[in-house]
């Protein structure tokens, strides 16, 4: 006999062309993963849709079967919040054509953050990425996108010229600023939560140089490095981004095998212009000993993601971010935790330098950040017992740091259950909700953080 989730799983694989996985189905378990494989996603059914006429069907079937969409292309971002929902992998849309004289690239929702770079980099052209190269273009942005370039070219949403979407009636069309002004606000920044984008066009910009790479020390000189950092920071140029990290290093293959389990501080830069006036805006890093590795030359932009060497495989983690408004009580809690034995169990801490474009620039429902510094945790959790020590020391360093943090947070450094409240001012949110009412009155579609949550 066959049930009626049988029946809904049939239904759904007469309707689109793309793969259909139920529950009961080999590989159904993999497939609603995300990229964090420890966060637990339990949707009705997984469909990865052939093409954007595809997602639209899939679209016009959802609507009249009852169903709600959650798009997904890469896993990142994995949220309990899309439990009961059908997943979009949107891997199949990958097709990136770049327009070198006008400078812009159409990207497809299911390419990579690498992939952009590559194509728009043989055109000596480049986009505002972010660390990661594994993560979509299409999901990165429409959080809004807090990457290298940000300090002189603010959030990635800020590029966005254009959407092509499926709306909630099922209608494939393209959304701008000038036909569809709060529409395209909510899009660019909001977190995908209005509609179904399938494809959108980005604004690139030239990269004649790029210097860029990482400087290891020791965590034993923390304080150095964080003094450095801060008298560094305080006069940088707007084309100059600096990254600090405290770490204990995982044993990738990536990562050579001399720093496996060390803890260390790390300077991570990227300075869109030559190695000569790099040199001299990180001269105070020049003069701290003890230098273990140095990564650190001229690159080209595709390689923009080999600077932090982040992992690109799943795996089970946890995160935190915090925007901090007492960049000084912050470097002395930094200093204190070097003193005090490191991060352990977490992976990392770290602070990126804002300011800059992130203070003016109109990129959508995505900032603008008054806050100078964003804080950033992440642990990496393959059991239960690892994972509870992860989230008390997650927990704990939160609330040393409360008092010097604004409690708002980029929509893409949200943690699980986290409400998006805590990503925009009540302006915004109240702007995105009444879009997601005009636009999907019905809750068709729910990202990772919806917004009427």
């Amino acid at each position: 006999m066959t049930t009626g989730y049988e029946a809904r799983i049939a239904a759904l694989r007469g309707a689109v062309r793309g793969r259909v996985l139920g529950r009961d189905d080999a590989g159904f378990a993999r497939a609603a993963l995300g990229w964090s494989v420890g966060v637990p996603q339990r949707p009705v059914a997984v469909v990865e849709v052939a093409d954007a006429a595809d997602a639209a069907a899939l679209v016009r079937h959802a609507r009249t079967a009852g169903l709600t969409l959650a798009a997904q292309p890469s896993g990142h971002g994995a949220t309990t919040a899309l439990d009961g929902t059908v997943i979009v992998r949107t891997g199949r849309l990958r097709a990136i054509t770049v327009d070198p004289e006008a400078g812009t690239a159409r990207v497809g929702a299911g390419a990579s953050c690498a992939e952009l770079l590559a194509v728009a980099g043989a055109h000596g052209l480049t986009f505002p990425a972010g660390s990661s190269p594994a993560v979509s273009v299409a999901g990165y942005t429409l959080g809004g996108g807090i990457g290298w370039y940000g300090r002189s070219r603010g959030p990635a949403s800020a590029s966005v010229r254009a959407l092509e979407i499926v709306d909630a009636e099922g209608a494939a069309r393209t959304v701008t600023a000038a036909a569809d002004p709060e529409l395209f606000f909510a899009l660019c920044g909001g977190g995908g939560d209005h509609a179904l984008v399938t494809a959108l066009e980005v604004a690139l910009f030239p990269a004649p140089a790029l210097y860029g790479g990482r400087i290891v020390w020791p965590a034993e000189r923390t304080a150095d490095v964080l003094d450095a950092f801060a008298k560094t920071t305080a006069t940088a140029p707007e084309e100059l981004s600096l990254w600090l990290s405290l770490m204990v290093v995982p044993p990738l293959p990536d990562v050579p095998e001399f720093l496996h389990g060390k803890s260390i501080v790390a300077l991570d830069s990227a300075y869109l212009g030559g190695a000569d006036e790099a040199a001299e805006l990180l001269a105070a890093f020049a003069a701290i000993d003890g230098v273990i590795m140095d990564t650190r030359g001229p690159l080209p932009p595709a390689e923009l993601g080999a600077i932090c060497a982040e992992p690109t495989d799943p795996m089970p983690s946890l995160h935190r971010g915090e925007l901090v408004t007492d960049p000084e009580a912050v470097f002395a809690l930094l200093r204190d935790l070097a003193d005090s034995g490191g991060v352990l169990p977490l992976a990392f801490v770290q602070l990126r330098h804002l300011g800059g474009a992130y203070t003016r620039v109109d990129a959508g429902a995505c900032g603008p950040f008054d806050e100078p510094y964003l804080l950033s945790m992440m642990g990496v959790t393959p059991g239960e017992e690892i994972a509870a020590a992860v989230r008390a020391r997650i927990a704990s360093l939160v609330e040393a740091a409360r008092p010097h943090v604004s409690g708002r947070k980029p929509f893409t450094f949200l943690a699980g259950g986290e409400s998006t409240s805590a990503a925009f001012t009540p302006t915004t949110l109240a702007r995105l909700r009444a879009a997601k009412r005009a636009h999907d009155p019905n809750s068709l579609f729910r990202s990772n953080h919806p917004v009427l949550n």
